[in-house]
């Protein structure tokens, strides 16, 4: 009965020590599965689109990686300032630039990039009424109490969800579709720019840690073409890539209880399907009820993504 009684209250401080993220259980390094988990067909049509393959783009990644040692000076202080490994960061880059969009050649012409967009006439709008104006809304009126960018957006991001999204509001027909993709893409949806390709509302959700960081000003909702013009300029979007990560490290250990520091996978995995939060958070309840069945806990997993970057890890390290 002692011995029953130990390990109860044993147990019982374990979890209470992950609940209030004084523990965290390290996942290891490397990959869970022994294959690279199903890539999605739209990155697959997107890269045949464009006559190349994912091989092919990510020697593109690699090259400007290998033959850019300003960039690679870059990723390596900004990761510094942060507190991660960069390699965080290199995997976010090359992950991005394998299944989205393939890399420029030239560091250069990001830059080039960047300033073309301060004379672009940019809104960030749907069907004439600008974000700034659809914000006002009594819907979002509970967002305000809530405390630093990440929480605001991501406030108003739900309150879309719940109240907007794929339904008629006030006599306005809102699609059944992203709060970023419907307000904050004003080429096409699910457009993403830069080194990082970062896109406008997770930029704005970063925007008070990298303020506090890295001294940069704070994004403004209403001015589309600054925002931009710090997506595109690797200078300004490369502390927003380490922000990211960060915050995806914080809500594992947080929230979930796991330390994700060691493994740039499941960074790498974060950076592209987003909401660490809420995917900590479902992570949290699978685990408490796995435990309540004594079934053994899950560790977070890298998708197809995160899973090419832990695979090539060893030649990416080899770069820094």
């Amino acid at each position: 009965m002692k011995k029953l009684i130990s390990l109860f209250l044993a147990s019982a401080v374990t979890v209470a020590a992950v609940a209030s993220g004084a523990a965290a259980t390290l996942v290891p390094a490397g990959n869970r599965n022994a294959e690279q988990p199903p890539i999605p067909g739209s990155s697959a049509k997107r890269t045949k689109a464009t006559n190349t393959s994912f091989d092919a783009k990510y020697r593109k990644v690699y090259a400007l990686l290998q033959n850019d040692t300003e960039l690679r000076g870059k990723i390596k202080k900004v990761a510094a300032v942060y507190g991660i490994d960069p390699m965080h960061m290199v995997g976010a880059l090359v992950g991005e630039h394998t299944y989205n969009v393939g890399a420029y050649d030239r560091l250069q012409t990001y830059y080039v990039k960047a300033m073309s967009y301060l004379s672009s006439r940019l809104t960030f709008a749907y069907q004439g009424e600008d974000i700034s104006d659809f914000i006002k809304r009594p819907e979002f009126a509970k967002c305000a109490s809530e405390s630093g960018s990440n929480a605001l957006w991501e406030c108003r991001e739900g309150v879309w969800n719940s109240a907007f999204r794929g339904k008629t509001v006030g006599g306005t027909s809102f699609p059944d579709d992203r709060f970023g993709a419907t307000f904050f893409q004003p080429y096409y949806a699910g457009q993403t720019f830069g080194l990082g390709q970062l896109n406008p509302l997770t930029a704005l959700e970063m925007s008070d840690m990298v303020n506090k960081v890295s001294g940069l000003p704070k994004l403004d909702v209403s001015d589309p073409n600054q925002i931009y013009k710090t997506i595109m300029d690797p200078d300004l979007t490369l502390p927003y890539v380490a922000a990211i990560v960060k915050t995806s490290i914080q809500a594992y250990k947080n929230i979930a209880g796991f330390d994700i520091s060691q493994n740039p996978g499941v960074t790498a995995t974060l950076y592209n399907v987003g909401n660490p939060e809420a995917r900590a958070h479902a992570l949290k309840v699978e685990n408490e009820r796995r435990r309540a069945a004594g079934e053994p806990e899950k560790l977070p997993e890298e998708n197809y993504y995160g899973w090419l970057v832990n695979d090539k890890l060893a030649e990416l390290k080899a770069l820094f």
